[in-house]
């Protein structure tokens, strides 16, 4: 039976959009008391993290797995949108970080300026960001969630941002003291591998939500093929299809001929087909028509 999971990660992204609030504000304030560009673009990328929960929980209330009468299927794509969303915005915070930088190299500015106490702030942001994402990771697995997954890889990538943040101001705070002043030039030279990090988790998210919504085979219709043939009076399985995303919720449909002298014991023997696949690849819902002895044919799947 589909399970509705939408109360858990609506409680997972409240919590996290409070956390990520926090950082938001600790973040905005050490950059205007330092003058950082690094880390006032590192807020932008903060900005799209609480932007993330509040489509997420958007998404969430919209995504229920129940089927009804405009939805028989259910309403699993709008959790993917919303994942595709979270994309969207990482690539946002890349160019936010990209820009930064370039205009740091070509246009200067301001000296940053930064006490102990003011790296101990970031330190504390730091570790609430990777709580965070270990949390949604952790929650997201367990339960099959695509948005907190996608979530917490978001908020992987600002982990990384705030650590390049915390390393260049680290330099920039000791420079004057090891008489290096190319130092301070670490405050924007970090951003672009964090860049490339950024973009990479959105193509990871792109990557895992795209099949989902362009409907992609779930299941290899040979591994179906052979489940079915197993059972007893089945003569012949072509047309096999299947899309969806195992262990969230998977469609299979199926074109069958079975030896049998009436419609019960048809019936019986697509029951027990339904119960093998079932127990393989739940849940999964099932769609079988069977056609009489002179349909057979040897097209497993669609060419």
């Amino acid at each position: 039976m589909t399970q509705d999971k939408r109360q858990k990660v609506r409680q997972v992204l409240i919590i996290t959009l409070i956390l990520n609030i926090i950082v938001l504000a600790l973040k905005v304030v050490v950059g205007v008391m330092t003058g950082s560009l690094s880390l006032k673009a590192d807020a932008l990328h903060s900005v799209t993290d609480s932007a993330n929960n509040v489509l997420g929980l958007v998404t969430n209330q919209l995504s229920s797995p129940i089927p009804d009468r405009d939805h028989p299927y259910g309403h699993h794509k709008f959790e993917a949108i919303g994942a595709l969303g979270i994309a969207a915005f990482l690539g946002i915070a890349c160019f936010e970080i990209i820009t930064s930088a370039l205009n740091r190299i070509f246009f200067g500015g301001n000296p940053v300026k930064i006490s102990g106490g003011e790296l101990w702030v970031l330190i504390i942001i730091l570790g609430i960001n990777i709580f965070v994402a270990f949390y949604e990771r952790s929650v997201g697995e367990k339960i099959g969630s695509n948005i907190l997954i996608a979530d917490a890889t978001h908020t992987m990538s600002d982990v990384w941002v705030t650590i390049s943040v915390l390393l260049g101001l680290m330099a920039v705070w000791q420079s004057e003291n090891w008489n290096l002043p190319i130092l301070k030039s670490l405050d924007y030279l970090l951003a672009f591998p964090v860049a490339f990090l950024v973009l990479k988790s959105g193509w990871k998210v792109l990557k895992s939500n795209l099949p989902w919504l362009v409907d992609e085979m779930a299941i290899a219709p040979e591994l179906i093929h052979q489940i079915v043939i197993e059972v007893p009076g089945v003569i012949n399985c072509h047309n096999i299809a299947s899309r969806g995303l195992l262990g969230r919720q998977v469609f299979i449909e199926m074109h069958l001929i079975v030896e049998s002298e009436n419609v019960k014991i048809a019936h019986e023997i697509t029951e027990k087909i339904e119960a093998k696949l079932e127990e393989k690849f739940a849940p999964v819902r099932i769609l079988i028509h069977v056609e009489p002895l002179e349909y057979e044919s040897s097209q497993i799947t669609y060419d």
